[in-house]
């Protein structure tokens, strides 16, 4: 065992209605999950519903926005400031989510300008990387995934509140998931990148590296048994408590 603490976040991206979101809280409030010192979960709600979400759900399980900005305020139309996510009560925010980078447009260079901040002002960051299919059929998954986090490590030296979330991009929402294989393969670059530099053999031994893409809980206990992968970021799959809290109990693999 690795004695990194598993951790599972629930992606709900813009989904969901008070009454649907409230009745999932509900569901994840009920549910038997492990102890905390065994596995660490967090949910990720819409912006509107992270006041609402933080304080109905029970205090095993923590809150992150799915995103916020570089600066502390001013006329950014839109925005979330992290000291914002902060004042809400809140540790955690995803930032760099494949969907912000192809759908919106955000570079490496601004994902990692989030980072800081967001790392600056007390937040804990959950970093996504990934590669699409035709880089990863072009065989360039590492070349894409060390852009990604050199960008960060440009403005971060200090790696102990990421969570470095792989999430091939061609797997989210497709119903294709990677290989145990294939996940295992790109976290273990991802753990050599880390002890590769100066942040050294320490901090890759202790930052935890999950996957994300099209997670079902049909599908966690096989990856959660690979070496390096260490919980998971759930998109479509956290929104039905069955299937989410069976994810969250893969944590289990990691005692065999």
């Amino acid at each position: 065992m690795s004695g990194r603490k598993f951790f599972v976040g629930g992606n709900w991206k813009s989904n969901g209605s008070k009454a649907s979101i409230h009745a999932l809280v509900e569901a994840l409030n009920g549910a038997s999950l492990p102890a905390p010192d065994q596995a660490e979960v967090v949910v990720s709600p819409p912006s509107l519903y992270l006041d609402m979400v933080n304080s109905s759900i029970k205090n095993n399980i923590q809150v992150a926005a799915q995103n916020c900005w570089t600066e502390t305020s001013g006329a950014f139309t839109g925005e979330i400031a992290a000291e914002m996510v902060l004042d809400l009560g809140l540790r955690w925010v995803i930032l760099g989510h494949s969907e912000r980078r192809s759908i919106f447009g955000e570079s490496s260079d601004m994902v990692a300008k989030k980072t800081k901040h967001a790392l600056d002002v007390g937040l804990q960051v959950i970093l996504c990387v990934g590669e699409q299919l035709s880089e990863r059929e072009a065989g360039k998954t590492k070349d894409v995934i060390y852009e990604q986090l050199e960008a960060v490590a440009k403005q971060v030296k200090d790696w102990n509140n990421i969570v470095i979330a792989y999430e091939p991009v061609w797997a989210i929402g497709t119903g294709k998931v990677a290989t145990p294989q294939q996940a295992q393969d790109a976290h273990a670059d991802i753990r050599h990148w880390l002890a590769s530099s100066s942040r050294g053999n320490a901090t890759a031994e202790s930052v935890r590296i999950i996957y994300g893409g099209s997670v079902k809980a049909d599908n966690s206990d096989e990856l959660a048994r690979q070496e390096d992968i260490d919980g998971f970021l759930v998109g479509g799959a956290s929104l039905i408590s069955a299937g989410f809290v069976a994810i969250v109990n893969s944590a289990n693999q990691k005692k065999k």
